[in-house]
C-alpha cells in the first residue's frame, strides 16, 4: 500500500506533462500568420533554440565533470540523482522556450483580429506549458528518486544530488539568459530610442530580434529553471530534515515516514490546484486580463489550502503543520502584492516625475524605491520563519517553503505569460500590423510587466525560504555526526564565514553587471555601425543584419556565464574543507542575507524604472520623445541588468551554495 502511495507523485507528474501537451496542441492549432510576421517569428524561434542548444553543450561538459566527482566521492546514487535533476531542469527550460517562441506570433495574430480574449488565452497558455513542465518534471524526477532512495533515512541523502543538478542548470540558464537578454535590450534601446529616435521594436533596429530572443532565453527558460530549483530544493530540504531530526523531536508532529513524504504529497495536490487555476483563467478570459489572471491565481491558492488540509489530516500529521503551510502560502501572496505596489503603484509615478530634472534624479529615486521595497518582504519572510518554527520546529520552515511553492504551476504560468505578450507586441510592431493590434498587445504586455515583477518577488521569497530550509538541513546533517556542532556567532569560525558569505553576492553581481555592460558596448557599436554604413536602413528601404547582433549577444552570454557558476559551486567546497563546517555554515548565513537583500532591491528598482518609462510613453509628462522620456529610458537601461540579470542570479546563487554544502556535508565530518 505504501509503495502505491509513493507512486502517486511521479504518476501525477506524467499527468501534468500530458496536460501541458494538450495545451500545446491547442496553441499549435491557433493560426500562426504568414508573410512578414511569420518570417519574424521564425527568426526569433531559431535564435532562441540555437542559443539554448549551445548553452546546453557547455553546461553538459560542466555537468559531466561534477557527475564524475560525485560518483568518486559520494557514490552512484547521489550522482544518478544529480544527473536526473540536471536533465529534468534542462528539459523544462527547453519545453518552455520552444512553446513560448511558438505562442508569441499566435498571440499577435489573435490580437490582429481584435479578439483580446483569444490573445490573452494564447499568451497565457504559452506560459502555462512552462509552468506545468516545471511542476510536472519536478514531481516526476524527484518522485522517482524518492521511490528508489528517499523513504529510507539511510539513503535519503542521495536526493540532495537532485537538487544540486537542478541548481547548477538554473544558475547557468539564469545568468547566461540574463546576460543575453540585457545586452541586446540595452543596446537596442540606447541607440534606437535615445540616439536615433525610433520606436521600440522598430524593424529598422538591428538589435530588436536579439532583444526578442532574449525575452525567451532570460525570462522563460531562465526563470523556469530558477523556480524549478527552488521548488525541488524546498522539498528535498524538508525531506532531509525529517530524515535527520531526532525521533522524539518529530513525534509531536507526526511519524518520520509521513513527514518525509509530506512535501511530495503537498506538491502533488499543488499541481492539481495549478491545473484547475489554469482552467479558471481560460473560463475568465472574456473579462479583463488582470481579473482573469487574478481569478486563476487566487483560485489555485484557495484550492491548494483546502487540499493541503485534507492531505495533512489523512497523513496523521499535526494540523500545526497545515498552519505552517498556510503561513508560507500567505507570505508568498504578501511578497507578491508588495512587489506589485513598488513596481506598478505610486512609486512608479514619482520616479517618472523625477525625470523632469534629468536622468540623475531618476536613478536616485529608483534606487531609493528599490531599497525601501525590501523592508516588508523581509519582515514577511521573518514572520513566516518565526511562526513556522513556533508551530512545528525547524521542520516547519521547510514545510512553509513547500507551501509557498506548491502551486508553482500557475505561478510560473503567469510569469512566463509576460515574455510571450512582450514578444507578441514586438512582432506586431515589426510587422506593421497597426494601432488596434498594438493596443491589445500593449495592454497584455503592460500587465505582463507587472506579473513578471510579481513573479520575481515570489521567486526571491521562495528561494529565501528554500535556501534557509536547505541550510537548516545542512546543520542537522552535520549535527547527526558531530553532536556538539552549532552555528554560534560567538565562534570566530562562524563569524568569519558570515563575512566571507556576505562578499559573494556582491562579487557575482559585479561580474554579471560588467558582463552586460561589456556586451552592450559591443552591441551598441554594431548597431551604430549598421545605421551609419548600411545605406537606406534608417529610411526603411533595406533590412538590418540582425544575425550579427544575435551572435554578439550569444557569444557574450556563453563566455561570461561560466565564472559565476564556478564560484557558486567551488566556494562551499573551498570554505568547507579549508575552514571547516562551522565556517561553511556561517558563510551560508551571510550569503543568504546578502543575496535576498540584493535580489529584492535590484528586482524592484529595475521593475519600477521599467514601468516609469512606460508611464511616460503612455502620454504622461510629455510622452515619447520628451526630455522626461529620455531620462526614464536611461533609468530603465540601468534597471535592465538589475532586474533581469544580477538580481535574479542572487536567488539561484544562494540555493546553489546551500545545496552543494548539503551534498558535501557527509564528507566534512
Amino acid at each position: 500500500m505504501q509503495y502505491l502511495l509513493y507512486l502517486l507523485p511521479p504518476l501525477l507528474g506524467v499527468f501534468g506533462l500530458y496536460a501541458a501537451w494538450r495545451i500545446y496542441q491547442i496553441v499549435k492549432e491557433t493560426p500562426a500568420g504568414e508573410g512578414k510576421i511569420a518570417h519574424i517569428a521564425e527568426q526569433i524561434h531559431l535564435g532562441a533554440m540555437v542559443f539554448i542548444r549551445r548553452e546546453y553543450q557547455i553546461l553538459g561538459g560542466f555537468v559531466a565533470v561534477l557527475f564524475g566527482l560525485l560518483i568518486y566521492f559520494l557514490g552512484w546514487q547521489t550522482a544518478l540523482c544529480f544527473l536526473v535533476g540536471a536533465t529534468a531542469s534542462a528539459t523544462a527550460g527547453y519545453i518552455g522556450m520552444n512553446t513560448a517562441t511558438r505562442a508569441n506570433v499566435r498571440t499577435t495574430v489573435a490580437a490582429s483580429t481584435g479578439d483580446a480574449a483569444k490573445a490573452l488565452e494564447v499568451a497565457f497558455f504559452g506560459g502555462s506549458i512552462m509552468g506545468l513542465a516545471v511542476a510536472s518534471l519536478g514531481l516526476l524526477g524527484l518522485g522517482l528518486m524518492y521511490l528508489f532512495f528517499g523513504d529510507d533515512p539511510e539513503t535519503a541523502h542521495a536526493l540532495h544530488g537532485f537538487g544540486m543538478g537542478a541548481s547548477v542548470v538554473a544558475l547557468f540558464s539564469r545568468v547566461g539568459g540574463g546576460i543575453y537578454t540585457k545586452s541586446a535590450d540595452v543596446g537596442a534601446d540606447l541607440v534606437g530610442k535615445v540616439e536615433a529616435g525610433i520606436p521600440e521594436d522598430d524593424p529598422r533596429n538591428p538589435g530588436v530580434i536579439a532583444d526578442n530572443v532574449g525575452d525567451n532565453v532570460g525570462d522563460v527558460a531562465g526563470m523556469g529553471s530558477d523556480i524549478f530549483e527552488s521548488y525541488c530544493g524546498a522539498m528535498i530540504a524538508t525531506i532531509a530534515m525529517a530524515s535527520t531530526i531526532a525521533a522524539e523531536t518529530l513525534a509531536p508532529v507526526g511519524s518520520r515516514a509521513a513527514l518525509m513524504f509530506l512535501p511530495l504529497a503537498l506538491s502533488s495536490v499543488g499541481l492539481l490546484s495549478s491545473i484547475t487555476g489554469i482552467w479558471l483563467v481560460r473560463r475568465s478570459a472574456d473579462r479583463s486580463a488582470e481579473v482573469a489572471l487574478r481569478i486563476g491565481t487566487i483560485g489555485a491558492a484557495a484550492i491548494f489550502i483546502v487540499l493541503a488540509f485534507l492531505v495533512i489530516l489523512i497523513a496523521g500529521v499535526s494540523l500545526k503543520a497545515w498552519l505552517a503551510v498556510l503561513a508560507g502560502s500567505v507570505g508568498g501572496i504578501v511578497i507578491g502584492l508588495v512587489t506589485e505596489y513598488y513596481t506598478g503603484g505610486r512609486p512608479v509615478a514619482l520616479i517618472a516625475q523625477s525625470g523632469e530634472t534629468g536622468p540623475a534624479t531618476v536613478i536616485i529615486s529608483g534606487l531609493a524605491t528599490g531599497m525601501q521595497s525590501v523592508v516588508v518582504p523581509i519582515l514577511s519572510i521573518s514572520a513566516i520563519i518565526f511562526l513556522a518554527d513556533w508551530l512545528v520546529g525547524l521542520y516547519g520552515v521547510g514545510i512553509a517553503a513547500v507551501g509557498m511553492l506548491s502551486t508553482v504551476g500557475i505561478t510560473m504560468a503567469i510569469d512566463a505569460y509576460g515574455p510571450v505578450a512582450d514578444n507578441a507586441g514586438g512582432i506586431a510592431e515589426m510587422g506593421g500590423l497597426g494601432a488596434e493590434t498594438r493596443r491589445i498587445t500593449d495592454s497584455l504586455d503592460e500587465l505582463g510587466n507587472t506579473t513578471a515583477a510579481i513573479g520575481k518577488g515570489f521567486a526571491i521569497g521562495a528561494a529565501a525560504l528554500a535556501a534557509l530550509a536547505i541550510i537548516t538541513a545542512y546543520g542537522e546533517t552535520v549535527a547527526a555526526e558531530l553532536p556538539d556542532f552549532s552555528l554560534d556567532l560567538s565562534d570566530a569560525d562562524v563569524l568569519g564565514g558570515v563575512f566571507i558569505g556576505g562578499t559573494i553576492p556582491l562579487l557575482i553581481a559585479s561580474i554579471t553587471m560588467t558582463a552586460v555592460g561589456d556586451a552592450a558596448f559591443e552591441m551598441i557599436q554594431e548597431i551604430r555601425r549598421q545605421f551609419r554604413e548600411i545605406t537606406g536602413l534608417l529610411e526603411g528601404e533595406v533590412e538590418p543584419d540582425t544575425a550579427r547582433c544575435v551572435d554578439i549577444a550569444t557569444q557574450a552570454a556563453l563566455k561570461k556565464m561560466v565564472l559565476p557558476g564556478v564560484i557558486a559551486v567551488a566556494a562551499p567546497v573551498i570554505v568547507g574543507f579549508w575552514l571547516g563546517p562551522q565556517a561553511l555554515g556561517g558563510m551560508l548565513g551571510g550569503a543568504l542575507l546578502g543575496c535576498v537583500l540584493m535580489a529584492l532591491m535590484m528586482a524592484n528598482a529595475g521593475g519600477a524604472w521599467d514601468n516609469a518609462k512606460k508611464y511616460v510613453e503612455k502620454g504622461s509628462l510629455g510622452g515619447k520623445g520628451s526630455e522626461v522620456h529620455k531620462a526614464t529610458v536611461v533609468g530603465d537601461t540601468v534597471g535592465d541588468p538589475f532586474k533581469d540579470t544580477s538580481g535574479p542570479s542572487m536567488n539561484i546563487l544562494i540555493n546553489v551554495m546551500a545545496i552543494v554544502s548539503l551534498v558535501i556535508a557527509p564528507l566534512l565530518v
